[in-house]
């Protein structure tokens, strides 16, 4: 199933519309456009298995250029908009992309990117009509497809994205995975999970609030579009207005990361009660840890419709659990419904129910990271078990409760910390919009721990918040898993996805001094 078969059934039904700006892609247009769109990637020499990349913000022609791609057998790089051009030079030569589309607000940053890419064969711009000019070396890309024709091209096969990390803890690392060489339009694993755990159809209106750039909003919105659902995207987030979204169009499912219940949550009350959200049947989050109780008040607030879900854009396992699920074993991410999950020690034993260790997953696909033999060897065990580098445990009846990334663990006077905890504990805080925690060097203990907070109001930041945030935290954790001191910024570097750039907060402490995150 993809758009050329809905094409024919609904071609005036929408497949996705732009939620600032109203703009409706159809069917009928969609299937136009990616045909066309992929004669042109064609019309470059682009076979199956090659790659092309697309550096933009949350744009109408986005999926489409995907779609394109999916449906031509080629590798698609949807690179974070947020990057400067050396890291997307990096991403673009690392994927081997022959082609990369950007557009108006991403030029000036494509354009110095692309100068440092001697492989690409085309540059392409959309909205180019907009702009007085276009660099050497970019064309428009309405003008490109233009005179391509609106049918299949002769040899549709399944493309797949390969996406990159965020780059938390070091450079992004891009996920390849071997293409099926199916059919365009047949069904993957993917329909699978979201049919069947989410009871995703072609009656579904899927809002998308994060960036298309990121796995799981792409993932997601190019299943719904296999379903023939509606999708509607927004350019950027914000809380009263996703809310107002869901009342607007009868938003049935929706996805979700935790910061986004944080600042919905800390809305005004009656604002954020005034909205019809009756419709919503499905609400799915991932990607960041959920604090307990910000989840125990969603689900309050909109009833048992939240589905978690644990994987990563390796894909090497995934665990999923509901609401009535997660009310029993509160924390969980859930049991696997794709591999087997197993917790190891640092010497590669497995550990019993209940403790806590490195989460390795068995039985799931096998995955590499993109010319990095040495990275892709590091995430497999001799048993040939891969893990993603959280550290976690099992409960009783199997489902598994994540404590941390490795990475981030605090050893502070031969104890380990995990910063999760006392960042679950300050987000709560009626004055914290946001917050992180990670060790900085100690002459004392090697590691003491250190929380950066982001305060609702700036103007609140200093030692009477410090205190009491401290008392706080203090009052509900082990004191030593509190942070010691608190540093406030204006905002933290946190990426839309929900991922926190962590090791750009640790990089001011730990300037000059040995660190044990590379």
């Amino acid at each position: 199933m993809y758009p050329g078969q809905h094409a024919k059934s609904f071609p005036d039904k929408a497949a996705y519309i732009m939620a600032d700006s109203g703009e409706t892609v159809t069917y009928g247009q969609l299937d136009e456009r990616s045909n066309r769109c992929a004669h042109l990637l064609r019309s470059l020499g682009l076979v199956a298995g090659d790659s092309i990349a697309i550096f933009m913000e949350n744009h109408a022609r986005f999926l489409e250029i995907c779609w394109a791609a999916q449906r031509s057998g080629l590798y698609y790089t949807a690179i974070s908009s947020r990057l400067t051009a050396d890291e997307v030079a990096y991403i673009v030569g690392d994927c081997g992309a022959g082609a990369l589309f950007t557009s108006p607000a991403r030029l000036e940053v494509a354009r110095e990117a692309a100068a440092s890419c001697p492989g690409l064969l085309a540059r392409y711009v959309v909205d180019a009509a907009t702009l007085p000019t276009l660099p050497e070396g970019f064309v428009s890309y309405e003008a490109a497809i233009a005179s391509q024709p609106p049918t299949p091209v002769a040899d549709e096969t399944e493309g797949a994205d390969m996406l990159y990390s965020s780059g938390t803890t070091g450079k992004p690392k891009g996920v390849r995975v071997k293409l099926s060489g199916l059919a365009a339009g047949s069904p993957n694993t993917m329909m699978g999970f979201v049919g069947g755990l989410y009871q995703a159809n072609a009656d579904a209106v899927y809002l998308s609030p994060a960036p298309l750039y990121h796995a799981a909003p792409l993932r997601f919105n190019m299943t719904m579009q296999r379903f023939g659902a509606t999708s509607i995207v927004m350019e950027h987030f914000d809380p009263a207005g996703a809310l107002a979204l869901i009342e607007k169009y009868r938003v049935t499912h929706s996805q979700w990361v935790p910061t986004m219940f944080v600042r919905m949550l800390k809305l005004d009350e009656a604002e954020r009660t005034r909205f019809d959200l009756s419709s919503q049947r499905v609400a799915i989050h991932a990607a960041a840890p959920c604090p307990v109780q910000v989840k125990e008040q969603m689900i309050q607030w909109w009833g048992p419709i939240l589905h978690e879900y644990y994987g990563g854009t390796e894909g090497n396992g995934l665990c999923a659990i509901n609401s009535v699920e997660w009310l029993a074993h509160r924390g969980s991410v859930g049991r696997p419904v794709l591999g087997v999950a197993h917790i190891l020690d640092d010497e590669g034993v497995e550990l019993a129910a209940g403790q806590t260790g490195n989460v390795y997953f068995s039985d799931g696909p096998h995955f590499e990271y993109h010319k990095d033999p040495d990275k892709t060897r590091k995430a497999y065990n001799e048993r040939g078990w891969s893990t993603l580098g959280d550290i976690g445990f099992l409960d009783a009846d199997g489902f598994l409760h994540l404590t941390d990334r490795k990475a981030y663990m605090i050893i502070s006077g031969g104890v380990n910390i995990y910063p999760q905890e006392a960042e679950n504990v300050l987000v709560t805080h009626p004055k914290v919009a946001d917050v992180a925690v990670f060790g900085v060097p100690s002459e004392e203990f090697g590691e003491e721990v250190k929380a950066v907070v982001q305060p609702l109001r700036m103007e609140d930041a200093g030692p009477a918040l410090e205190q009491e945030l401290l008392e706080y935290c203090r009052a509900r954790i082990s004191k030593i898993k509190c942070p010691r001191t608190i540093d406030f910024d204006a905002e933290l570097p946190r990426h839309p996805t929900g991922k926190l750039y962590k090791r750009l907060l640790r990089d001011r402490y730990w300037a000059g001094k040995e660190s044990r995150i590379a």
